[in-house]
């Protein structure tokens, strides 16, 4: 069996470079430049500016970073375990907006003892922004780690209205 190549692009965004990956029919990734917990592209990954699911992905984005836009409805292929998906699907629960906490997903997810593990697979999320892991904080309402930097996250957060 042979694996498809990992398609990627980049797009200029008001808060860097971002690099989008696909397997041709839906997105793998959305990642910041110094991402933290996510995997270098593939030495198998070629460069497509012209694929049909990156233009519907710059579309969005473009539209989202210009106020106009509140959710994303993106063909998304993610990779992780059963308990990671299941995280980042209720990533997309969280309202634009507001946020949430780890203690409270986890409760959502009925595993209410989980939140450092809901923590980790959040740190993993590999959608930046279309999953918006940025909307949690911590119990206090402190704004915890974020994979493409704290300074980052407040801007997404401020963007969304969700900053008091």
């Amino acid at each position: 069996m042979t694996l498809a190549t990992t398609l990627h692009t980049e797009l200029a965004s008001p808060l860097g470079a971002l690099t989008l990956t696909a397997d041709g029919a839906a997105l793998t990734s959305v990642r910041f430049e110094q991402h933290a917990h996510l995997a270098p592209l593939s030495a198998d990954s070629r460069r497509d500016d012209s694929a049909a699911v990156f233009a519907e992905a710059r579309r969005q984005l473009a539209a989202y970073f210009a106020g106009e836009l509140r959710a994303f409805a993106l063909p998304l292929a993610p990779r992780g375990s059963d308990f990671q998906r299941k995280v980042w699907a209720a990533l997309t629960e969280i309202p634009f907006g507001a946020t949430s906490t780890y203690g409270a997903l986890a409760r959502r997810l009925g595993a209410p003892n989980h939140a450092r593990a809901v923590g980790h697979a959040n740190a993993r999320n590999p959608f930046s922004i279309l999953v918006p892991c940025h909307r949690v904080v911590g119990a206090s309402g402190a704004l915890t780690g974020y994979a493409g930097g704290a300074p980052r996250k407040r801007w997404l957060l401020a963007h969304e209205g969700a900053l008091r």
